[in-house]
């Protein structure tokens, strides 16, 4: 059984994705990261709940320590109204500081409350909902179990050749200003992979990624600009043993996600490596045996 997340549940964020992250609960995309994005002055928006419905419960759970982000977390279970696609299943939200309450009745889009930094988080994540859904049965409180996510809203893959100019920089991150979205809010695009479909996930920082708008069956090979990354089975791909070079030095890796705002571009992984804004940047993938 798989669910089903509708275009007006999804056109509310600037951002999703279903395989950017290390933690088990994201296995075979059975979980979506959702980024509502910033406000003007730079402040975190709040978090706009994707589905109406009724709050369930709150609490706070622990979270990794990590020396950004406090040892605590926060977690909304969600009942959808009976006029949403997922009635009668339970919604399950990590990363908000909640406003709400248990029986308070809220909106598709209406805020939840806060978005806050997790030890869940690497220093390179911005702030977002982890959203997942399974059945009532089901433990609420458990990281893994829930159901496979399908996507309601088409992606449109955009042909990298691996190069770019660096746009934005963080402490441990680079933004480059290609591929460009052609339609700044018009609808979702990602990065396509030479045989077809948009790449989703870390590579190879975590496990594993995803091949989101193409069917393939098993073991299918996965590459990008003639640099093999893995295997596909069905739409989850098992990364090779490679490592991600930028003007032929070793980083972290790519980060690899689903966009409708006009400041999509690859994002570069790089807490060990700095680069400045307007520099020039050639992205390869290698095998880590031939780096």
């Amino acid at each position: 059984m798989a669910v089903t997340l509708p275009e007006p549940v999804l056109a509310q964020y600037e951002r999703f994705s279903l395989y950017n992250s290390p933690y088990p609960a994201h296995d075979g995309g059975c979980a979506i990261d959702l980024y509502p994005g910033t406000l003007v002055d730079g402040r975190t928006t709040a978090a706009p709940s994707p589905v109406a419905g009724t709050v369930r419960e709150t609490r706070t759970v622990r979270a990794p320590p990590k020396p950004y982000a406090p040892e605590h977390d926060h977690l909304i279970l969600l009942e959808p109204a009976d006029s949403s696609p997922l009635a009668g299943l339970t919604v399950r939200i990590l990363h908000v500081e909640p406003s709400v309450e248990a029986g308070d009745v809220v909106e598709r889009g209406a805020s939840l409350g806060r978005l806050v930094r997790a030890g869940f988080f690497a220093p390179w994540v911005d702030n977002h909902l982890h959203v997942g859904v399974r059945v009532p049965e089901q433990n609420p409180y458990r990281a893994s179990g829930s159901l496979p996510i399908e996507l309601g809203a088409s992606i449109r893959p955009l042909t990298w050749d691996g190069t770019g100019r660096v746009v934005s920089t963080g402490d441990t991150y680079a933004v480059l200003d290609a591929p460009t979205h052609p339609e700044p809010g018009a609808g979702f695009v990602g990065v396509r992979a030479d045989g077809g479909g948009v790449l989703d996930g870390g590579l190879p920082h975590y496990d594993g990624g995803g091949l989101l708008e193409r069917d393939v069956g098993t073991e299918t090979v996965v590459s990008l600009n003639g640099d093999r990354l893995g295997v596909a089975d069905g739409r989850t791909i098992t990364w090779d043993n490679v490592t991600v070079t930028a003007n032929g030095e070793a980083i972290t890796g790519l980060s690899l996600f689903c966009a409708r705002d006009g400041d999509f571009g690859a994002k570069l992984i790089c807490p060990d490596r700095s680069f400045a804004v307007g520099e020039r940047v050639q992205v390869r993938v290698r095998s880590s045996d031939r780096v």
